[in-house]
């Protein structure tokens, strides 16, 4: 195996400990994954390696790696098993605190040789759910997005227990996978990213709820609107470039005033009311009608495409730049 290859253990079958798993397998790494349901584990070894294979297809790794990522997959049969020669554990059973805790602890128990060892938190912190353990300066949340072998956003959050040197050595794995991490300098809840999703979903929620738009023509806006603008630099450096020659504060001056009066119309509710979560699910049922299985493929495609687009002009940007240099 080569030396750029890291033995990874995957605790937690569901979604996105499966898209770890993938992710890792199209790479070549050997990985062994772990659950302590017999059912999860048994189906999860064909979905690793379709969602490892459809890369291939989508150009996002080749056919030789996921090969090699296959040959060497192991289905763990107790956490020693699967953990005890692992360099990086990435946990990812379901979001609960005292079962997060009660997994890292059993981890530790067994997995003395691991570098690195990360929760897939959405929106605990590092310090709470490595609570139970000794070792805490090696263990970190790791937040990817789903589908976690597509997007390559992972959030990193250290607690103030990790050590730096391993932060960086887990940078370093991501991006070997492809991966572009981010480190949040300080622990909010849900994160950066799902703060900000949280907040855009809200939105678009109530102004479907009150009928201003229905469910498709809201996800075309968003998608063919801020999304494709965010996707290519983001909304700040949007708003940058949008400013031209006024600058940011001519921009705000004179825009300033319209962002206000929209942010004090926005909507500010924390509770779908049980009325409400049936309208929007019949809302999305009746716009969607297609099954899940078919859409999927069809999302992946598309981002697939964008990734290709935007690492394209990445690398045509850096490029020139070594030029003009």
């Amino acid at each position: 195996m080569s030396r750029d290859h890291v033995q990874v253990a995957v605790v937690g079958m569901g979604e996105v400990g499966r898209g770890w798993a993938a992710l890792c397998v199209a790479a070549g790494w050997p990985v062994a994954v772990y659950d302590h349901e017999a059912q999860a584990l048994r189906d999860a070894t064909a979905e690793i390696e379709t969602r490892a294979r459809a890369l291939v297809t989508l150009g996002q790794a080749t056919q030789s790696a996921v090969d090699t990522g296959m040959e060497s997959l192991r289905i763990g049969r107790s956490l020693l098993q699967s953990c005890g020669d692992a360099a990086w554990i990435i946990e990812a059973v379901r979001e609960d605190l005292l079962v997060k805790q009660k997994v890292l602890e059993a981890i530790e128990s067994v997995a003395r040789k691991a570098r690195v060892v990360t929760s897939s938190s959405s929106g605990l912190s590092a310090k709470d759910v490595a609570g139970r353990c000794l070792r805490q300066e090696r263990c970190l949340v790791a937040h990817p997005l789903n589908p976690v072998e597509l997007i390559p956003l992972v959030e990193l959050a250290p607690s103030p227990f990790t050590d730096g040197a391993l932060v960086e050595l887990l940078k370093g794995w991501l991006r070997a996978l492809g991966r572009i991490p981010v480190t949040l300098n300080k622990q909010v809840p849900g994160n950066v990213a799902n703060r900000i999703a949280a907040a855009v979903w809200r939105e678009a929620i109530d102004l479907v709820l009150k009928g201003v738009i229905d469910v498709d023509d809201l996800d075309r806006a968003v998608s063919l609107g801020p999304a494709l603008s965010w996707a290519a630099a983001g909304p700040h450096l949007t708003y940058h470039l949008a400013a031209g020659n006024k600058g940011l504060d001519g921009f705000l001056q004179h825009l300033l005033h319209t962002f206000e009066n929209t942010w004090a119309d926005l909507a500010t509710w924390s509770k779908l009311e049980p009325e409400q979560r049936s309208k929007l699910i019949h809302a999305i049922e009746r716009a969607y009608e297609d099954t899940v299985e078919k859409l999927r493929p069809l999302r992946d495609k598309r981002l697939a495409g964008i990734l290709r687009s935007l690492e394209r002009t990445r690398r045509t940007m850096a490029t020139r730049y070594v030029q003009e240099e």
